[in-house]
């Protein structure tokens, strides 16, 4: 079974996007992507990958499986 792996801020953006998910738009400190009624915080753009273990907190919050994650 494939892993979870670091991911660029545009690929999550982009993964995000194809699981249905609108955005990013800013408000407050962080940008934040909509999927009906769900609101979720993402980090703010930057240079370095984002990790697991951020990433996983992410789709977790997004209610969205790893099998989701790596199939998208």
């Amino acid at each position: 079974m494939a892993e979870l792996s670091p991911v660029s801020w545009t690929n999550l953006v982009k993964g995000l996007r194809k699981l249905g998910f609108d955005g990013p738009y800013q408000g407050g400190k962080h940008p934040y992507m909509i999927k009906g009624s769900l609101v979720l915080t993402i980090p703010n753009p930057h240079r370095g990958d984002i990790g697991v273990a951020l990433l996983s907190r992410i789709l977790r919050r997004a209610g969205v499986t790893k099998e989701e994650w790596l199939e998208r």
